[in-house]
């Protein structure tokens, strides 16, 4: 007990160090991918019908894909409430951490593939 006879939970700096690093890259994973989709989508946009529903499908993945980390980001927060002790906040920070990594990078290669695409489909010549 310290000297107001309260009991003191402080996570150590470290830890708060790494678990900012963790949310910091995915942050920034996440950004690229955004920035990438709106890039593309923006540069695509006016070349037909096609292109359109492609620009279309990328806006509509980038969205659901920002409305499930941002779902995922609640649920942990929620999860963090209710943690007991701080090894339940570790073990609920380190499956966040690799749910998300694991997350983005099939979000990556989603969006990607249906860049890919939209890229082919706008370099065809048109018949």
């Amino acid at each position: 007990m310290d000297q107001d006879g309260r009991d003191r939970f402080e996570i150590p700096k470290e830890m708060r160090s790494v678990a900012e690093a963790g949310f910091d890259q995915a942050r920034k994973a996440f950004e690229q991918m955004l920035a990438n989709a709106q890039q593309t989508a923006t540069t695509i946009e006016d070349r037909g019908a096609t292109v359109r529903a492609n620009a279309r499908e990328i806006t509509t993945k980038a969205v659901s894909f920002a409305e499930r980390n941002v779902s995922a980001a609640l649920d942990y927060a929620q999860q963090l409430v209710h943690a007991k002790d701080l090894g339940d906040v570790l073990r609920l920070h380190s499956e966040y951490v690799q749910g998300q990594m694991k997350a983005l990078a099939e979000q990556a290669a989603e969006l990607g593939q249906v860049v890919t695409k939209a890229a082919q489909d706008a370099a065809k010549p048109k018949s």
